[in-house]
């Protein structure tokens, strides 16, 4: 495991995100090549969203600099997935780099596996973590929901993998309106972007019958880690915890939006239904007035639209 070192060896958090961007690229790469399963469409979607927050970035990193200066892999890129090269610049990924790995991961493993899931996420984020000050390009936490039977199909999420305020916003409202299953981002919408509940909607919910556990990716105790006061809010998770990260942030949000796909458990899901459609619509729009300012002030030329990933082209 890393070990904490001085704050003199921790890597310029530039060189951090080039660095990790170039091995979750790398990874991802290598992993497509080990399942029958066509994931070329989740590679796509990573380069674009890891393109785009390199963009954001202060100052910001091109693809050429993301890709380590690598021409034959920037050509080889270029030429099995041009759209996010093109359109990095002007589209909202719909989610988190990490969470493109993640699914490559139970793809590759079998979303049974959970042990082996957690095996391989843990030694990938290490990697990324080491030298690292911050949290660049990777999770800290995995969470694991299923329905309360034993044969039932695991769900997997992991948490916001983004640093700084201007791209955790931005993520959270773009997987609120085109990632995550409507009851969890209605949610996430109650309290985005203040931490603070709007008195005008509550699309919080409590969901029966399911059972959903997060924990630690680079530890191996398997003790499950308390839902947070923010997830405890939104989703009725029993906790004695007082303290919640930013709504949208955890796991467990990921994890329960993807259980929820699930017909038999959505209709489990007791809403909170004191709002109504129109006060849906207002508390939406206040999320997406909040983002527009954000891309304003980190100077991003949004065109309104949200990337769509597409499969690599087909070899002549």
């Amino acid at each position: 495991m890393a070990t904490q070192q001085s704050t003199g060896d921790f890597l310029d958090d530039s060189e951090v995100f080039r660095r990790n961007a170039f091995l979750l690229i790398s990874k991802m790469m290598e992993m497509t090549t080990c399942t029958q399963e066509d994931t070329s469409k989740l590679v796509d979607e990573i380069l674009h969203s890891i393109f785009f927050l390199g963009e954001i970035n202060r100052p910001a990193i091109s693809p050429r600099e993301l890709l380590d200066d690598d021409e034959d892999l920037l050509r080889d890129l270029m030429i099995d997935h041009p759209e996010p090269f093109r359109l990095y610049s002007s589209q909202l990924p719909r989610r988190s780099p990490f969470s493109c790995l993640l699914d490559m991961v139970v793809y590759l493993e079998g979303q049974e596996n959970e042990d082996a899931i957690r095996t391989r996420l843990k030694k990938i984020s290490l990697e990324l973590m080491t030298n690292a000050s911050k949290k660049v390009l990777f999770s800290t936490t995995l969470c694991v929901s299923h329905a309360n039977n034993t044969d039932s199909v695991r769900h997997y999420g992991v948490s916001m993998s983004t640093t700084g305020r201007p791209a955790g916003q931005i993520l959270i409202a773009a997987s609120c309106f085109h990632f995550w299953h409507k009851y969890v981002a209605n949610a996430v919408i109650s309290y985005c972007p203040n931490k603070k509940r709007k008195a005008y909607f509550n699309g919080t919910f409590k969901l029966n019958g399911v059972k959903c556990e997060a924990f630690t990716i680079t530890e191996d105790t398997g003790t499950p880690k308390k839902p947070c006061k923010s997830c405890s809010n939104m989703f009725g998770l029993d906790t004695t915890e007082t303290w919640g990260y930013h709504y949208g942030n955890c796991a467990e949000v990921e994890s329960l939006s993807k259980l929820l796909g699930v017909e038999e458990v959505e209709r489990r899901v007791q809403n909170n239904e004191n709002w109504t459609e129109q006060n849906r619509q207002k508390a939406t729009n206040a999320v997406l007035h909040h983002l527009n300012t954000v891309l304003r002030a980190v100077g991003f030329a949004w065109d309104g639209r949200f990337y769509t990933a597409q499969r690599a082209l087909p070899e002549n």
